[in-house]
């Protein structure tokens, strides 16, 4: 994202990353950090005490909002040699990705009552701001170009989106189960 605006990102940027003494959201709210980079609960968590603003919202802004934002990768030689292993577990995954778009109260609850989190209304505030509800309309292929090009342009990343795609990606489990789940 940086490089889309013309930073460096190890050039211009000094990352903090967490440690067992150091807490970015912390030294955020406190005045001593120019930005934070986080995910939920952690906006929540900052909104509520009134702390910065948001700049990027990658599941509103474009053209981030565009393309998914996780994706699931699998060890090539466990997923060529257990198919129907692999294709229950993305199956299981999307199924659970329809219930938080389809009932978020619940799922929101459900982390909750499980010390996952303990502000239900941040959960639930998550449950209905991530588009969860687009991974049938979404182009993995696309996101991974997307994504790869960025890396690549950067420097980050040698081989091209082309060799990326052609090389490192299988869709077969995806495209059965966007057809065998539709909704």
């Amino acid at each position: 994202m940086a490089a889309q605006v013309g930073l460096d990102p190890a050039k211009d940027i000094g990352w903090v990353t967490s440690t067992a003494s150091v807490d970015p959201l912390e030294l955020f709210a406190a005045g001593k950090l120019d930005g934070f980079l986080g995910f939920p609960p952690e906006p929540q968590e900052l909104r509520a005490r009134k702390v910065g603003h948001v700049i990027v919202n990658t599941a509103t802004d474009h053209p981030w909002s565009q393309y998914y934002c996780c994706m699931l990768a699998g060890n090539r030689e466990f997923v060529r040699n257990n198919p129907v292993a692999t294709k229950r577990v993305l199956r299981a995954i999307l199924k659970a990705v329809d219930l938080c778009a389809s009932e978020p109260e619940r799922v929101a609850r459900t982390i909750v009552d499980r010390r996952f989190t303990d502000r239900y209304d941040f959960a639930l505030q998550t449950f209905t701001d991530v588009p969860y509800d687009k991974w049938r309309e979404y182009d993995a292929e696309d996101t991974v170009r997307f994504y790869s090009l960025r890396l690549h342009e950067i420097g980050m990343v040698r081989s091209s989106p082309q060799k990326i795609i052609a090389e490192g990606t299988d869709w077969r489990f995806l495209d059965e189960l966007k057809r065998e789940l539709k909704a």
